[in-house]
Formats: C-alpha cells, sequence, structure tokens
C-alpha cells in the first residue's frame, strides 16, 4: 500500500460533515449520485416533463414522501442537475420560508433568485428566456451568447434599445398585464453585472433607487402592494416560461418552527400555495417533498385537504430505504469521486471499508444519511490509529463558508436571514462583555401590530452599570416608504423601551427622500445617539454560515450546545466586527463606504464597446 494513500485517507474524511444535501448542491456540484437509488422518483418527474413538453398535460402535481435522511433532497439534486444537462425544462426550487404570512412575496423572490441560475446553454435561465422572447418576435434563432455580445453596442447606438425591443415582444405577449416584465428580463441581457442585479432585483418584487427603476423604464412597486402583487408577477413569468419550456417547480420539506397568523404550518402554507399556483399557471410540473406524517396529518387535514391533494399530491412516492447493493453502490460510488480527485489507485473499489460490514448494514434496511454517517465514522486505514479528531460542527460551517463565497450576494436583501444570523451571533456572546457593554440577552421588540416587521429584535445588558437597551434594525431596500417607516421606530426609544436605536445598512439613503433624512440625522444626533453600522458581506458571511448551520443542525446530527460551544471556541461571534460596532459607543456618523446605489454601474456598459466588433447587417439591434 502506498504512503500517499495512507496519507490522504489519514488527512481526509469525504464522508465527514456531508449527510445533508444542501441548496449549493442542488443548484452547484451535487453529491455522488447512483442514478439507480430511487430512480422511480426521478423518472417519474422527468415522464411529467416529457408529458407537458408534448402537451399531453398541462399541470402534473408530484408529492415525494420519504423520513427524514432517506434521500429526497438526493433525488432533487440528480433531477435539477438531468434537467440542466438535457435543457427538457426550467428549474425552481424553494427551501425555505421566512415569513409564512408573505410566502408570495417569497415565492417571487425564490423563483427570481432559481432562475439566475445556470441553465442548460452556459447562461443564467432568465438569459435564456430573455433569448426565447426576442427570438419569437424577431422570427430569429440568435444565442444567449450572440445577444449578450451585442447588448453594450446596441444601448450605446440607441438608449432606448431595451424600450423598442420590450414593445416588439409586447406585439406577441398581448395578455401580459405588466409590460415592465419583459422590460425587466430583458435588461437580464445585459453583461454589466450591475444592470442585470436592478433587473433580478426588480423582477424578485425588490424596489429599486429610482434614479435606476427611471433609467431602466421600470415603475417600482410599492411597499402596500407588495404581497398582492407578487403572486400576479410569479403567475406572469411562469406563464411566458411555459410558452418556451416546462418548467419544475419545487419545494423541498420547507420546515419552520412556527405558524402563520392562522395557525398554519409550513407544510400547510406551501402546499395551499402549491395548489394554488397549480391553479393559475398554463403549465408545469409541481414537486413537493415532504415527511410522511406532515403529509398526512398537516396537508391531509387541511380544511380543503381534496382539492389540495388532487392538484399536488396527482401521484404521490414513497422512497425506497436501501438494500445490501444499494448500500454498496453508494458506497463505491462516493470513493470512486474521492479517489479520482486525488489521483489513487485503492487496492479495492470499497477500500477502506469491509464489504461484509457494509452488507450487513443493508440488511438493516438504512436510510441514506446513516450508511453515509457509518462511512464518516470508520473511514480510517484498518489496522491504523484513527485521525485527528475535529470539531463536530467544523466541517459543516466550513461547507456554509465555502458556499456563501459564490451565493452572499442572495442574502444581502434578505432583512430576515441577515436579521437571524446578528441575533444567532448576540445569543452566542450572552453574558459576556464586548466594547463595555454586559450582554444580559437577546429578545424580541414589545411592538404592536401596525409596527411590526421594522425592527429585528433588542439586545439588553449593562454599561458601565447602567441599562443598554439597542434595538437593532437590518435595513437593506433601497428606498420608498420602508425605508422612512423604519428609520421613524428606530427613533422611538420611548414607545419601544430602548435607550439607542441602530440602523444595519449597506448602502447610502437617498438624498432626495427628505423625510427618511429628517429621521436619520435625529437618530444620529447627539441627544438621541443611535448607531449606523456598515453592513458587509465579509462581516456578516460567518454568521450567515453559523444561521444555517443552526437550521440544518437535525439533518447534520448536530445540537444547538455543540454549535454554540464551536461558535464560543471559534470566538467567532466575539471577535465579529459588526458584533463589535452594534455595541460600541455610536459615532454619529454616516458611514463613508456605504453604496451610492444611484450611481453604481454606469461606465461598464461603454468599456464594453470596444468588444463589440463586426456586428454584421443582420445584427438583431438593426432592425
Amino acid at each position: 500500500m502506498s504512503n500517499d494513500l495512507i496519507n490522504v485517507i489519514s488527512k481526509n474524511n469525504p464522508f465527514q460533515g456531508r449527510l445533508v444535501v444542501r441548496d449549493q448542491n442542488v443548484w452547484g456540484q451535487g453529491f455522488p449520485d447512483v442514478p439507480s437509488l430511487n430512480s422511480h422518483a426521478s423518472d417519474a418527474v422527468y415522464d411529467a416533463v416529457e408529458k407537458v413538453r408534448s402537451g399531453q398535460r398541462k399541470i402534473v402535481g408530484i408529492t415525494i414522501t420519504a423520513e427524514r435522511g432517506l434521500g429526497k433532497s438526493h433525488v432533487i439534486g440528480r433531477i435539477r442537475h438531468q434537467l440542466q444537462v438535457d435543457g427538457s425544462a426550467l428549474f425552481v426550487y424553494m427551501s425555505q420560508c421566512n415569513n409564512l404570512n408573505r410566502i408570495k412575496a417569497e415565492f417571487l423572490t425564490t423563483l427570481a433568485n432559481s432562475l439566475k441560475q445556470i441553465g442548460s446553454q452556459d447562461v443564467s435561465q432568465w438569459q435564456y428566456l430573455a433569448t426565447a422572447l426576442i427570438n419569437e418576435a424577431f422570427n430569429k434563432n440568435y444565442t444567449a451568447q450572440q445577444l449578450i455580445n451585442q447588448f453594450p453596442g446596441a444601448l450605446v447606438k440607441n438608449p432606448k434599445v431595451v424600450e423598442v425591443l420590450r414593445d416588439k415582444v409586447l406585439g406577441i405577449k398581448r395578455d401580459l398585464e405588466n409590460p415592465d416584465i419583459i422590460t425587466a428580463i430583458l435588461w437580464t441581457l445585459s453583461p454589466d453585472p450591475a444592470y442585470e442585479l436592478f433587473a433580478i432585483s426588480w423582477l424578485a418584487g425588490k424596489s429599486l433607487p429610482q434614479s435606476k427603476a427611471d433609467a431602466m423604464g421600470l415603475a417600482n412597486v410599492s411597499a402596500d402592494d407588495k404581497e398582492a402583487e407578487s403572486f400576479t408577477t410569479a403567475r406572469q413569468i411562469i406563464n411566458l416560461i411555459g410558452d418556451y419550456k416546462p418548467i419544475v417547480v419545487c419545494f423541498d420539506e420547507m420546515e419552520t418552527d412556527h405558524c402563520n397568523e392562522m395557525g398554519y404550518t409550513g407544510r400547510q402554507v406551501t402546499a395551499i400555495f402549491a395548489k394554488d399556483l397549480c391553479d393559475k399557471i398554463k403549465r408545469g410540473v409541481l414537486l413537493t417533498s415532504i415527511f410522511p406524517d406532515q403529509w398526512i396529518n398537516e396537508v391531509k387535514r387541511l380544511g380543503n385537504a381534496d382539492s389540495v391533494v388532487d392538484r399536488i399530491g396527482e401521484q404521490v412516492i414513497e422512497l425506497k430505504y436501501l438494500n445490501s447493493d444499494d448500500v454498496i453502490n453508494l458506497v463505491s460510488r462516493w470513493l470512486e469521486e474521492f479517489y479520482e480527485e486525488n489521483g489513487l489507485t485503492p487496492p479495492d473499489a470499497l477500500y477502506p471499508f469491509d464489504e461484509q460490514k457494509l452488507r450487513a448494514l443493508g440488511k438493516e434496511r438504512p436510510i441514506v444519511r446513516k450508511v453515509l454517517k457509518w462511512c464518516a465514522d470508520n473511514f480510517k486505514i484498518p489496522g491504523g490509529n484513527g485521525r485527528i479528531e475535529i470539531h463536530p460542527v467544523e466541517l459543516v460551517y466550513n461547507q456554509q463558508i465555502s458556499a456563501l463565497e459564490t451565493t452572499i450576494q442572495d442574502y444581502m436583501e434578505d432583512k430576515a436571514t441577515l436579521a437571524q444570523a446578528l441575533r444567532l451571533g448576540f445569543n452566542a456572546v450572552i453574558g459576556e462583555t464586548i466594547e463595555n457593554v454586559q450582554i444580559e440577552k437577546v429578545v424580541d421588540v414589545q411592538v404592536k401590530a401596525v409596527d411590526r416587521g421594522y425592527l429585528d429584535f433588542k439586545i439588553v445588558g449593562k454599561e458601565n452599570g447602567k441599562d443598554v437597551k439597542i434595538a437593532v434594525a437590518v435595513l437593506q431596500e433601497s428606498g420608498g416608504l420602508f425605508v422612512q417607516a423604519t428609520l421613524k421606530r428606530l427613533t422611538r426609544y420611548k414607545d419601544f423601551d430602548l435607550t439607542r436605536g441602530c440602523l444595519v445598512r449597506s448602502k447610502q439613503i437617498n438624498k432626495g427622500a427628505a423625510k427618511a433624512q429628517e429621521y436619520l440625522s435625529e437618530l444620529l444626533s447627539a441627544e438621541l445617539g443611535g448607531e449606523w453600522v456598515l453592513l458587509k458581506p465579509e462581516d456578516i458571511k460567518p454568521l450567515l454560515a453559523l444561521h444555517f448551520v443552526m437550521k440544518g443542525r437535525e439533518n447534520d446530527e448536530l445540537s444547538e450546545g455543540e454549535i454554540i460551544d464551536f461558535i464560543q471556541k471559534k470566538r467567532i461571534a466575539i471577535d465579529n466586527y459588526l458584533i463589535g460596532e452594534i455595541l460600541s459607543d455610536p459615532s454619529g456618523q454616516v458611514p463613508e463606504d456605504a453604496i451610492d446605489e444611484e450611481n453604481e454601474s454606469g461606465n461598464f456598459l461603454l468599456t464594453k464597446v470596444a468588444d463589440v466588433v463586426n456586428v454584421g447587417s443582420d445584427d438583431l439591434f438593426q432592425e
């Protein structure tokens, strides 16, 4: 046996920290897949896609039931990657909802973020849709990349080119209720990442800086209208996609620890929403994954259970437990990838495991997660001294940090997730003294119904013997009344029993928003002593990673205590810049490095013009 093999096995464990399929595994590099495992489930989805594509069916609802760890998300990941390879359908994936009372708005955000993922032609699913719309309108056969390459030059020649294209597309989409949807989709062809980001943010239901909205020809939706408009916008987008390809919309488990205002659980809210989606879209496949007991005790006990089940549970597919051959196939596939990545040839396909022990494990009819956990615990050279022990949370945390390298921008506008990450950080330092503040507890801000949704939490402690009560509000909205309303509530110390208000924000507040600026000045005044802490991705990233570890702790077989212990031992929270700044003496200053959205981008497209050469007489934008 080579020393290289011994060295690699002693220092690496391909199974450790990889018990759970996460969002990044669905969209990006997945885990090693054995297509034969639960192929009946994935084949049913492929068959449904084909039936919708060929016109045999309009809508197909499939529900996958299986207990935790049996492989639901593995199957979903397989389906996503296969659709990406063959291009037979577009894919949308929703696995969480922070506010069950606003699932329509959260779904629209999920839809927008899903469609910015790369599809089958090495461009985003949004860019595929934009290209399909243009090709139909102009009776052409352009690739998305051709249009992306032409965009800068065309915009310089005619600053209203997007408006021209929109009007041409609207000629074939006369039943579309909101023409701005077409405008925003066409802007996703811009190679300027800022314009593409603004377009996708608008499609996600977010408000843009007014100057950008005006420049792009988009109308911002008022805060009061967003929930009502979100479902209508999502339906129109899905129906546009349906004109060209089927779409698979997947709701994966959707576990939450709370109910909505009507008392419905996360699974019930999701099921009702999926049923409504089935009723309103032209064509597609609705895929739901759920635990069997929740399907029976929650979904099937809804008042309108029959209509819900008829739509989303037209086919109910149970996943199968593994047998001995399945265990051998699963483990050998994982080991094959591990040895290939390290350029090694093992003595046999199952090394360092004993085949008979694996087959004995298979006789217990285990779930996938149990097999991977067994492998993680037993991956060592036979007769060796084992391996260096690491904290059980560390590998899972490192995976989340790695995933956030490419996905963190998806969360920089997500108030709820950002606030939850910050709150977890503060919970982990209760009892500590940071910036002369001894933290006693972290609590909700007690508010009336009209004040809900603005202030995220309150830190209670002592500073030099005096009470400290700091309200924290994460505010990433670009503009509009929500910004004004949040700043106003941060100044109402008496109403909410505060000694300080703290704004956490990455971007400037529009200087033309007079009322918002007035409240900001009041907050930062010497009289109130409030603070504006600048939010940067690199500072929130470790707290976000911890938040995702905490949310998935049951799947990773971690306890809350183990996670808090890891946070404290690694000093992740106590040394975090944001936590220190929120607790430090207020500077009363507006951060100099806050992002200026009003002036962001612009030069990119001009510099790209030099890259556009010999467009030719058949240039779409000449027409």
